[in-house]
């Protein structure tokens, strides 16, 4: 009898210790369903009618999808995403690393680097584009065009020039949130134990040695998971190259999010729109379950 009431006495506390987690939990698991899971089930219900405006008229199936597909912007579209990841995934992903460690080994003025460093974030978003909009504006009343004037330098085509599109506007994503992500990755480093520094000053070890040895394995996981957050976050880009420069020229800096915005605020296709939003989402649960199980086993 005493250890059946023991048990007893335990399952019960147990579910009120549960019960309670549930419902401090519960108004974010509303919230989430609400912003969250009911809009993705209503845009793939969505996806799968025809519509006047808002009203859906007719049930077509998967014909909006095989629409998309054969849509002459989807494929520059998709190729241009990846593009932008590739290049983020070479500036965007590695200069906060840089500016954290950098920062991490400052003796002096620390606070001032990383109010420095931090400031570009407070810009609203499209005030920081349009700004490189202006910077990197091509012909004689660029801001960057006159800049090179004063040194001999003739007007370069920058933002119309396809090969140096999508790059620079990689570079003014990477300005305006490189850092907040290095303020993270400092907090990582902040983390590691001091003595590992010690040891390794004691053994002689230089800056780059222990950048190498000591800080980018303690990071590791940290940025496994930064690394998935930047790329279904740039997967998603849209006002950058969608003011910078319209998709152009010839659809060189199209992204798909921003063949959503034509298919449904300016051609008011909604449907078409919630079909490319449902292949988005695919895509990305896609490239997170292939990159999770690529990296699961690496420590």
């Amino acid at each position: 009898m005493p250890k059946l009431f023991t048990k007893s006495n335990t399952g019960s506390a147990k579910f009120r210790k549960d019960f309670s987690a549930w419902m401090i939990m519960l108004p974010s698991i509303i919230l989430f369903a609400f912003f969250v899971w009911e809009p993705l089930l209503e845009s793939v219900r969505l996806s799968l009618y025809t519509a006047q405006g808002i009203r859906l008229r007719e049930f077509v199936g998967l014909e909006n999808y095989f629409t998309v597909f054969q849509h002459p912007s989807f494929m520059p579209a998709i190729r241009n995403t990846f593009v932008y990841i590739f290049w983020s995934l070479i500036l965007g992903f590695w200069i906060p690393i840089l500016l954290a460690c950098l920062v991490s080994e400052t003796v002096h003025l620390k606070g001032f680097f990383r109010v420095g460093m931090y400031f570009p974030n407070i810009m609203p978003g499209l005030a920081a584009v349009l700004m490189y909009g202006f910077f990197f504006r091509p012909g004689p009343t660029g801001v960057l065009n006159i800049i090179l004037e004063k040194i001999g330098v003739g007007p370069l085509l920058w933002l119309t020039n396809p090969h140096w599109t999508i790059p620079l506007i990689v570079v003014s994503m990477t300005w305006k949130s490189a850092g907040s992500t290095a303020l993270i990755y400092m907090a990582g480093i902040s983390s590691i134990n001091p003595e590992l520094y010690e040891a390794a000053t004691i053994d002689g070890a230089k800056p780059f040695s222990r950048l190498i040895h000591i800080v980018l394995p303690s990071i590791f996981g940290l940025g496994k998971t930064m690394l998935i957050v930047q790329i279904i976050a740039v997967f998603q880009i849209l006002y950058e190259p969608l003011v910078m420069t319209n998709g152009g020229p010839n659809n060189a800096s199209i992204s798909i999010m921003q063949l959503v915005y034509k298919y449904a605020f300016e051609a008011y296709n909604y449907p078409m729109g919630a079909a490319l939003s449902v292949i988005i989402c695919i895509i990305l649960g896609l490239l997170t379950m292939l990159y999770f199980r690529v990296t699961r086993n690496n420590k």
